[in-house]
């Protein structure tokens, strides 16, 4: 920031001739300070003209703030420009204001800087270093706040498009939720539907199966029936032959005779057959000699 200091002299008017000698040197020798650098002396010069020769000037009093401020003393330098910021002097009072407003700039006060610069601008328009100053700081802020505006405008379209990045998501979601609902219901009456055509099969499986039993038993009580008749049949039609089925039927009495005997079944039969043949022939035998014709002449007996 620039600034401009100036230290003016002013001739106090006083009756005194030496009195005003001795303000007038005191006056040269704290601008001579002030001009070569020396700002300590120069601050014990204008504390001099103000405390002890009770020197009530504006003038003087910017001239000890200025002072104190190129010494970086801040505190007193602050204290002296905020009690000359209300000055009747008007150049006086843009001066304070100006240089206020390089101490807020400074602690980052742009705000409260920008309008010490105005205020300094409004007081005397021909203090061009706070009309610079003014600009400077007043471009500044504009491109601060053109910046911050469009990191706004960045931030704002970032979150809406957060937002409508969310909101699809969400609807997605929301979305993939009600299709899942639909999958699971539609499953779910899949599995019903399929459950019901398996009972129903199985009933028909069932009934089928009780039908195909039912038809086998009928079949085979048909069967045993018919074949009841057919022994019947066949047992009318050939009773010797039942005889013999029947003498050829395990005897179990009689196996156990045989066991005793020692003599087998097949053998025993064989014995029997061969009973029988000789039976069978003796029979034939006697029957031919009854065939014969009778003798007349003799009785029957």
């Amino acid at each position: 920031m620039k600034y401009i200091l100036v230290s003016l002299f002013v001739v106090a008017f006083v009756t005194d001739p030496f009195r005003i000698g001795k303000i007038n040197r005191a006056k040269s020798e704290a601008r001579e300070a002030y001009t070569s650098g020396d700002y300590k002396t120069a601050v014990q010069k204008y504390h001099y003209l103000i405390d002890s020769m009770k020197v009530m000037e504006d003038e003087l009093k910017l001239n000890l703030a200025n002072a104190y401020f190129m010494m970086n003393d801040t505190a007193n330098a602050l204290t002296n420009y905020e009690s000359l910021a209300g000055s009747k002097v008007n150049a006086v009072r843009s001066k304070a204001q100006q240089q206020l407003g390089i101490m807020n700039y400074r602690k980052q006060k742009n705000e409260q800087a920008l309008n010490n610069f105005k205020q300094a601008i409004k007081a005397d328009p021909d203090n061009m270093d706070a009309r610079y100053n003014y600009e400077l700081l007043k471009k500044k802020l504009d491109e601060k706040k053109k910046k911050e505006e469009e990191e706004q405008k960045k931030d704002q379209q970032k979150k809406d498009q957060q937002k409508d990045q969310q909101q699809n998501k969400d609807q997605q979601q929301k979305d993939q939720q009600q299709k899942d609902q639909q999958q699971k219901e539609q499953e779910k009456k899949d599995q019903q539907n399929k459950d019901q055509k398996s009972k129903e099969q199985q009933q028909k499986e069932q009934q089928q199966k009780e039908q195909q039993q039912k038809e086998q038993q009928q079949k085979e009580q048909q069967q045993k029936e018919q074949e009841k008749k057919d022994q019947q049949q066949k047992d009318q039609q050939n009773p010797e032959q039942k005889q013999d089925q029947e003498k050829k039927k395990p005897n179990p009495e009689l196996s156990e005779k045989l066991e005793q005997m020692k003599i087998s079944e097949q053998k025993a039969r064989m014995i029997l057959e061969a009973m029988k043949n000789q039976e069978i022939q003796y029979l034939q035998q006697n029957k031919r000699k009854a065939s014969k014709p009778k003798d007349k002449g003799k009785p029957d007996w």
